[in-house]
C-alpha cells in the first residue's frame, strides 16, 4: 500500500503506531539541528519531523514543494501544538522516506491565499485544484449532488438520460453548433436544456424525471455564467403549480440541512409585479428591508424640471444615513450616473436629528414639502432618503441597483443570513423593441393562467404565466413553469412568437405531434446547479469556485487552450 492512513486522519488515539503516509510537500522548514516538512493530500495536512541524527534529515532539505513523498515512520505528540490543524496535536518521525516524483517550482503559491492571477491559475488549474480552498468547495458540491439525489430518489423520481447531440431550434441564447461527418453541411445542436425531451418523457409515462446534466448556451459571460454549465433538470406529471412548488421547496430545504445544517422557514412568495414594484427588480434581496416608494404623487408640480417631466420619481430610506458628508453624497451621485447604471443623477433628503429636513432641492421644495415626503416614506429621525426620477423601467432598475448597493455599504447583507422567495406569476410574454415582435420570458412551452384565456388574443402583454422561480439573498436559483400539453395551445403560443405554422412544424413538430398521443398535464423546474452550490455553501454567487475546470471571461479554457483551430484533414472531412 502506498498510506495506511491520509494526511488529514492522525490523532492523539494514534500516537505510538507505525503509519505510512503519502501527499505533497507543502513547505519545509530547515531550524539547522531539526527540520519539519508538512505533507498535504486531499483531507489535510501532517506534519513530519527529520532529527538531525536521522541520515533522513540531509535529504529532506534538499526536497522541493510540491515533490510527491512516501513516508513511514511512528506518530508522537507535538511539542508546540497546532490547534488550526485537525492533525495539530501530532506529528510523525519519519523512519522511511521515498520519493515518488519530483516537482518543478510552481508559477504560484500552493496556499489559500496565492500570489497567482486568474488566468495563470486557469492555465495550471491541475495545481491549482491542490489548494484547499478550491478541493474543499469541490467536494462541497459533490456533497450538494449527493443531497439532491438523495430527495429525488425518495421522491420516486428517475434519473433518465437525454442527449447531447440534437436539433439547433435558436429561441433565446445562442446555440453551440457540432459539424456532422456523415452528413455534411448540416448540424447539430449541444441542447441549452432538456426542455423537450423532459416533456416528451412525461409523455411516455415516466411521470417523475430528474437528471443533474450538462447544458450549453453560447452567451457573453459573467462571473455566474459558463457557457457550458450544469443543470439539475426536473419534470413531474399529473401536477398543478402548488405539487410542483411544494415539492422543490422541500428539495431545497432538504439540501440546506444535509450540506449546512440549515433549517430554513417556508418560502414565501411574491408576484412578479409586486417585485418590480417594490425591489426594482425580479429577483430581490430579502435580507433587508428599504423598499422603493413611488413618489410621482407627492413631488410634481413643483417646476423641478427632473421630477414634473419623469415617468417615474421613486425612492429609497437609508437609515441612520443623514449626516452622510457632501464627499459622500457626491460620490454615490457619481455611482448611479455610470454606464452601468445609468441615472441621470440623485436627489437626497436628510431628516435631521433637530427634527428639520433639508434637501438638494431646497428650492423646490419647502420643509413641509420634504416632511410629507419623508412621511410618505416612513422615513424617521437620521435618515436619508436617495431619490431617482425618469423612465419607467430604466429608473426601477437603477433604484434597484442602488438599493443593493446601500445594503451592501451599511452591512445588511449578511453572508450567513438565508432568505428564500418564490417569485409568481411572471409575464408569459415580453415585447421585443427592435425586432418589433413577442418573445417568451420563459420559454415556448409554458402555459399562461386560465383566467387570462381572454387576453391572449386582445392584449397578449398582460397574459401571466404559470411561472416560478425559487430566489435566494436576490440570486434566482432556478425557473420553471406548468407546461403546455395541448397542441392547439402550443401552436396558438407559436404564432405569438411569430413562427408561421411551417416553421413551427420544422423546429417543433416533434413535440407538436407527440401532444396529440396523450399528453398529461405536467410541469416542471430546473436549477443552476453550479449557482445553487455557490449559494448553499459560500452565500457568493460566483461560480467558477464551484467548478473543476472553468472557463474564464472570454469563454476560453486556459489550460487547453480552447478553442483553437483544427486539422486541415478533419475540416475537409467535415465539408467546412
Amino acid at each position: 500500500m502506498y498510506r495506511t492512513h491520509t494526511c488529514g486522519e492522525l490523532r492523539k488515539e494514534h500516537l505510538g503506531k507505525s503509519v505510512t503516509l503519502a501527499g505533497w510537500v507543502q513547505g519545509i522548514r530547515d531550524l539547522g539541528n531539526l527540520v519539519f516538512i508538512d505533507l498535504r493530500d486531499r483531507y489535510g495536512m501532517t506534519q513530519l519531523f527529520f532529527d538531525k541524527s536521522s541520515p533522513l534529515a540531509e535529504r529532506a532539505k534538499q526536497l522541493g514543494r510540491e515533490y510527491v513523498l512516501q513516508v513511514t515512520g511512528f506518530v508522537r505528540e507535538r511539542s508546540s501544538k497546532n490547534p488550526q490543524l485537525e492533525t495539530g496535536d501530532v506529528e510523525m518521525l519519519v523512519e522511511k522516506l521515498t520519493v515518488l516524483n519530483e516537482s518543478k517550482t510552481p508559477p504560484f503559491t500552493i496556499e489559500d491565499v496565492t500570489d497567482g492571477g486568474d488566468d495563470l491559475r486557469m492555465k495550471y488549474r491541475y495545481l491549482d485544484l491542490r489548494r484547499a480552498v478550491v478541493s474543499k468547495n469541490l467536494l462541497h458540491r459533490h456533497r450538494v449532488a449527493q443531497s439532491v439525489r438523495e430527495y429525488m430518489d425518495g421522491q420516486g423520481f428517475a434519473d433518465v438520460e437525454t442527449p447531447f447531440l440534437i436539433k439547433s431550434t435558436p429561441e433565446g441564447a445562442r446555440d453551440f453548433v457540432v459539424p456532422s461527418r456523415l452528413n455534411q453541411g448540416q448540424f447539430y445542436a449541444l441542447p441549452q436544456s432538456p426542455q423537450t425531451f423532459k416533456q416528451l418523457l412525461m409523455v411516455g409515462g415516466f411521470d417523475r424525471y430528474y437528471q443533474i446534466t450538462r447544458c450549453f448556451r453560447d452567451e457573453d459571460l459573467r462571473a455566474d455564467r459558463q457557457p457550458e454549465f450544469t443543470q439539475i433538470d426536473c419534470e413531474m406529471a399529473f401536477v398543478e403549480q402548488e405539487d410542483v412548488l411544494q415539492m422543490f421547496e422541500g428539495m431545497v430545504k432538504h439540501v440546506f440541512k444535509k450540506v449546512r445544517g440549515i433549517d430554513l422557514k417556508d418560502f414565501p412568495r411574491m408576484s412578479y409585479t409586486d417585485c418590480l414594484k417594490y425591489y426594482g427588480n425580479d429577483k430581490p434581496d430579502l435580507r433587508f428591508e428599504m423598499r422603493l416608494v413611488e413618489l410621482n404623487n407627492l413631488v410634481g408640480g413643483k417646476s423641478f424640471k427632473a421630477f414634473d417631466e419623469a415617468e417615474y420619481v421613486v425612492g429609497i430610506v437609508a437609515e441612520n444615513c443623514s449626516e452622510y458628508t457632501r464627499k459622500q453624497t457626491d460620490e454615490l451621485t457619481d455611482w448611479v450616473k455610470r454606464p452601468q447604471i445609468g441615472s441621470n443623477g440623485l436627489v437626497f433628503i436628510r431628516c435631521g436629528a433637530d427634527g428639520s429636513y433639508k434637501s438638494s432641492v431646497d428650492k423646490y421644495y419647502s420643509a413641509d414639502d420634504l416632511k410629507k415626503i419623508a412621511e410618505h416614506c416612513k422615513a424617521q429621525v437620521g435618515d436619508l432618503i436617495l431619490i431617482l426620477s425618469g423612465g419607467l423601467a430604466k429608473t426601477r432598475r437603477a433604484a434597484g441597483e442602488l438599493r443593493l448597493e446601500m445594503g451592501t455599504r451599511l452591512g445588511l447583507r449578511n453572508v450567513e443570513d438565508y432568505k428564500p422567495l418564490w417569485v409568481l406569476d411572471f409575464p408569459l410574454l415580453e415585447w421585443d423593441e427592435e425586432d418589433k415582435r413577442w418573445n417568451a420570458m420563459h420559454h415556448p412551452f409554458t402555459s399562461w393562467k386560465k383566467e387570462d384565456n381572454e387576453l391572449i388574443n386582445t392584449n397578449p402583454g398582460a397574459v401571466r404565466a404559470n411561472a416560478y422561480d425559487v430566489v435566494i439573498n436576490g440570486v434566482e436559483l432556478s425557473s420553471g413553469s406548468i407546461r403546455i400539453h395541448n397542441r392547439a395551445q402550443q401552436e396558438k403560443m407559436f404564432s405569438l412568437l411569430g413562427l408561421t405554422e411551417e416553421q413551427a412544424n420544422y423546429k417543433f413538430g416533434f413535440i407538436l405531434n407527440a401532444f396529440e398521443y396523450g399528453a398529461p398535464p405536467h410541469g416542471g423546474i430546473a436549477f443552476g446547479f453550479d449557482r445553487f452550490c455557490s449559494i448553499v455553501i459560500s452565500n457568493l454567487d460566483y461560480i467558477r469556485d464551484f467548478i473543476a475546470f472553468p472557463k474564464n471571461n472570454s469563454g476560453r479554457d486556459m489550460m487547453l487552450d480552447a478553442p483553437s483551430d483544427i486539422d486541415a484533414r478533419l475540416k475537409k472531412e467535415l465539408g467546412l
